[in-house]
């Protein structure tokens, strides 16, 4: 985007491999645009992602009506990721062990036993819960226990105020970005 998009002001010109490329204001502009964008949404996703239980998320995904068949299978992910970290965890220090990363070309052979390795136990592991799900007369549903707990004065207080910041701060900003559109 900074070097393929924008007008305005050429602020730096070079050419790599005989192709020009060139940055203008309007370009430079717009890649700051997406990046804080960008910046702003991951840190948002962190937030949420590192502070609520993934319990909550998916009751929150339930009361939102996303389909069911994508809340389980986001639960299912999210349950094995651990088992497989802790999988290939202990695979590694097995392989470390019996001085498997020692140099590169052992380092390279181990890391590719320990994907094999690793592909083949979760393979295996997606059979066992297949079978056990099975055996538990699943359904196509899977439980999704809520707590439902009261809303405190002091959590919709800082929530009503957070919003109100945010819509001040864009009711204000939104006159400058106008004025700063209209100036070029």
């Amino acid at each position: 985007m900074l070097f393929f998009s924008g007008s305005g002001q050429e602020l730096l010109s070079f050419e790599l491999a005989s192709y020009p490329l060139s940055v203008r204001a309007d370009g430079l502009e717009l890649a700051l645009l997406v990046l804080s964008r960008s910046l702003s949404g991951m840190c948002c996703l962190y937030f949420l992602a590192l502070t609520t239980p993934m319990i909550e998320l998916f009751a929150v995904l339930k009361a939102s009506r996303l389909p069911e068949s994508l809340i389980e299978l986001s639960m299912l992910i999210y349950r094995y990721i651990f088992v497989f970290l802790d999988m290939a965890l202990s695979i590694r220090y097995a392989q470390t062990v019996r001085l498997g990363y020692s140099n590169f070309r052992r380092s390279i052979h181990s890391l590719g036993m320990l994907a094999s390795t690793l592909f083949v136990r979760s393979w295996e592991q997606g059979d066992k819960l297949f079978l056990a799900m099975n055996s538990r007369c699943y359904d196509g549903k899977m439980t999704l226990f809520e707590v439902h707990r009261p809303v405190r004065a002091a959590e919709l207080l800082l929530t009503s105020a957070y919003f109100l910041s945010a819509l001040a701060l864009f009711y204000f900003t939104k006159k400058h970005i106008h004025y700063l559109r209209n100036r070029s």
